[in-house]
């Protein structure tokens, strides 16, 4: 199977083979096959017109200031107004009872004092004897010595008057009592007051410049589209191809492989078969490779060296 894949693209660049002059320069054991290099594009961004600028007009609108305002609240007028008397309290003293003179009694002064009195004059009387001087033994019979006994007295407290009862004058003063009372100081009044006008501030909106028209540049408007484009058309050009010349089993095996784990499944037979040409297709189209053969470009984007 190997054989007939790999010399299928043989054949089909049989017809080109006359143009010899076109194939690289090959060693022995290269293959070469004139394959088909997709389109190369690349997106750019592309600014369209949707609408010219022109000549139009813009309003400026009209300018204003806040000031302020007096607003006349209540007019100017006079009243009359009732100044009431200003009056003051006066204290004064009021006399009840004059002063006057009434007598007094005033009462004997008395003291005590202590008097020596005799209670009984001396006297001379006889008194019984107690012995003799001079004799050995007592004498018989009474014995009576003759003695004046003196004056006998006695204290005696006694009051005596110093002074006489006395009548004197006493003065007996005035009685007054301390009131208060209101002294008009200055009598009620009517005065006139200017009363002023009232105003209240408000605020006021005023024009600065009225609204006018001005002519403006309107700019076109633009719309920006992503487009592609062609970089390089689509072409046929020789390209190293692996072959049954110089690729072997495990060579294959080795693709089958990488594409498996890139996610494009297949067997890993070293036999390149129907199923393993799908997987290698769809991991070409996919990293914009040329498709349709096993070129040097696809094993070295699946990481197998190339020989």
């Amino acid at each position: 199977m190997v054989r007939v894949l790999l010399l299928a693209g043989v054949v089909l660049a049989a017809p080109f083979a006359a143009s010899t002059q076109e194939l690289p320069v090959a060693r022995p054991g290269q293959c070469f096959a004139r394959v088909t290099m997709p389109a190369v594009y690349e997106t750019y961004t592309e600014e369209t017109i949707v609408q010219p600028e022109y000549m139009g007009s813009r309003t400026i609108p009209a300018r204003y200031e806040m000031v302020d305002t007096q607003v006349l609240v209540e007019p100017a007028r006079t009243d009359q107004v009732v100044i009431p008397g200003v009056y003051r309290t006066v204290r004064e003293t009021v006399m009840v009872e004059p002063e006057r003179q009434e007598p007094v009694t005033v009462p004997a002064r008395w003291e005590s004092y202590t008097e020596r009195v005799m209670v009984r004059p001396a006297y001379v009387t006889w008194k019984p004897g107690t012995g003799l001087f001079g004799r050995a033994q007592s004498a018989q019979g009474d014995l009576l010595c003759r003695i004046e006994a003196p004056a006998e007295y006695a204290q005696i407290q006694r009051r005596r008057m110093v002074a006489a009862e006395s009548i004197r004058m006493r003065t007996i003063p005035a009685v007054t009592r301390t009131g208060a009372r209101q002294e008009l100081v200055a009598p009620a009044r009517v005065e006139e007051r200017q009363i002023p006008a009232r105003y209240r501030t408000v605020k006021e909106r005023r024009e600065l410049e009225p609204a006018r028209e001005e002519p403006v540049l309107v700019p076109a408007v633009t719309r920006k589209e992503t487009l592609r484009r062609v970089v390089s058309p689509l072409r046929t050009e020789w390209r190293e191809v692996l072959c049954d010349t110089n690729a072997s089993r495990a060579k294959i095996a080795q693709v089958q492989r990488a594409l498996t784990a890139r996610g494009y499944a297949t067997a890993t037979d070293g036999v390149f078969g129907p199923a393993t040409l799908a997987s290698m297709e769809r991991f070409q189209r996919a990293n914009n490779l040329a498709a349709g053969y096993l070129t040097m470009e696809t094993v070295q984007a699946l990481g197998v060296p190339a020989r």
